[in-house]
């Protein structure tokens, strides 16, 4: 019985803390729309993706780097990257909710939020994202 009461509340926890993630990210959504007209998108009609970052980030430098800059090969001038700097502009990454890096946020060519990965993503699976 003891066993059964603690997978329970361990199954609870997980629970509550995915509905938070959920929510959050929820949030962000709602938020982001505004926040990219603080950044300078030089191509409307294109996907951006916008890159939260740090110089001592080791897995931005040897991760997510090289899969942005392999996903912007792959699709070029389809792609604006915004690269920016967490320690530099620490003000913009709180409004973002930044809370840690790699972030990365997807915005489809209508300047709509399509995805926010928190953590490294790989180059294939930001492509999946944008052509979903």
């Amino acid at each position: 019985m003891d066993i059964l009461a603690r997978a329970f509340i361990a199954i609870a926890i997980i629970l509550f803390g995915w509905g938070i993630y959920h929510l959050y990210n929820r949030s962000l959504q709602l938020r982001t729309p505004s926040l990219l007209t603080d950044l300078e998108v030089n191509r409307p009609f294109s996907f951006t993706l916008v890159y939260f970052t740090t110089p001592t980030c080791a897995p931005c430098k040897t991760i997510q780097r090289p899969a942005i800059q392999r996903l912007s090969q792959l699709l070029g001038s389809a792609l604006q990257v915004i690269e920016i700097d967490a320690t530099e502009k620490p003000d913009l990454a709180s409004r973002w909710g930044v809370m840690s890096v790699p972030t990365t946020f997807l915005f489809d060519p209508k300047g709509q939020l399509r995805h926010v990965n928190h953590g490294v993503t790989r180059a294939e699976k930001l492509l999946m994202q944008i052509h979903e």
